[in-house]
């Protein structure tokens, strides 16, 4: 390979020449009792040497537009007209994917998105973790963890800026979100610094000095072409910040930055009624869920703890004591 020419590019046991766009999956064998898994992943490798951003959905098996979504970019990115790689992980926890199960995996009980770096040799979810960590973040320059509405989620789109870590990658994570373009930005000040303990996929990689981000776009499971679409024109937006691509929007030029943030859970377990819908604006004190026993008792009102805007609301009548009922931000 010759200076500042394009080689090939390899995650697994797939390798993709400059200019081609090569499928494959990792395979997660099995350990413990439990069956394993695979990670399907396409490598569109360009023909010029740039970064090389990785697209993670599904780490949330509900979560459905960015599957959807990943598999459309699939289909009309050009690696002819890139420069650098892009990593699409299409499925990221497949047993919470064919399971339909929200936040949590239906083998080991552990929520994906709270188990990073992970564990060679621990669960089944601790293992999609490391192997994630291994063969996707630390290949990556940047990182986009793309989330949506889980099944139970009525949510509106926003993107997580996290704070926390070296301040250039820092500075680097917020262009990016800028490039990603949603207007909606909630400021995360509260992620683990250590690389060992990073808990979030999106927080390994800036505990590893690759800027990444958290983004949601997406509302009850459901996939529709506007959010689709909304996936798509975000992801250009990032090519052309990184000039991986000439063309693509230009950043969101004045987003809202919601640095108070507040994840409101149930105190009981029962029925949930939301009181509010996504997007609404409540007062501090406001009721935003009523959760009620199975004969029709109330047992709590949920009420916002600060005023601002609902970023979500869970929408879907079960409700588990601890679990959250809605964010509200501001």
């Amino acid at each position: 390979m010759t200076a500042g020419s394009q080689g090939p590019f390899t995650v697994g046991r797939v390798t993709a020449q400059p200019g081609s766009t090569v499928g494959g999956a990792l395979e997660i064998a099995p350990h413990g009792g439990d069956a394993g898994t695979t990670i399907p992943f396409t490598i569109v490798n360009g023909t010029a040497p740039g970064p090389v951003l990785a697209l993670v959905a599904g780490v949330h098996g509900m979560e459905y537009v960015p599957v959807v979504a990943l598999q459309r970019l699939r289909a009309a990115l050009d690696p002819a007209s890139i420069a650098g790689t892009i990593l699409l992980v299409h499925v990221a926890n497949m047993p919470s994917f064919l399971g339909r199960t929200i936040y949590y995996s239906p083998v080991d009980g552990k929520n994906l998105n709270r188990v990073f770096p992970g564990k060679a040799d621990g669960t089944l979810s601790e293992r999609i973790a490391f192997t994630i960590t291994r063969e996707v973040i630390e290949r990556a320059t940047h990182v986009i963890d793309l989330h949506g509405g889980d099944g139970n989620e009525s949510l509106r789109p926003y993107a997580y800026w996290i704070t926390t870590g070296d301040p250039t990658v820092v500075e680097a994570s917020r262009e990016l979100a800028l490039a990603f373009g949603l207007d909606h930005l909630v400021v995360d000040d509260e992620r683990p610094t250590d690389p060992a303990a990073s808990v979030y996929l999106s927080n390994t990689a800036i505990t590893r000095d690759k800027p990444a981000i958290t983004t949601e776009i997406g509302c009850l499971g459901r996939v529709g072409t506007e959010d689709l679409a909304l996936v798509e024109r975000c992801v250009a937006g990032v090519l052309r910040h990184l000039r991986m691509r000439p063309d693509g929007p230009p950043p969101c030029p004045e987003p809202e930055w919601l640095r108070r943030n507040v994840v409101m859970r149930a105190g009981a377990t029962g029925i949930l009624s939301p009181a509010v819908e996504r997007q609404d604006l409540v007062e501090q004190g406001a009721v935003v869920a009523r959760i009620t026993d199975f004969h029709g008792r109330l047992l709590e009102e949920v009420r916002a703890p600060i005023a601002g805007e609902i970023m979500y609301i869970v929408d879907t009548p079960p409700i588990t004591k601890g679990e959250p009922v809605g964010m509200v931000s501001s």
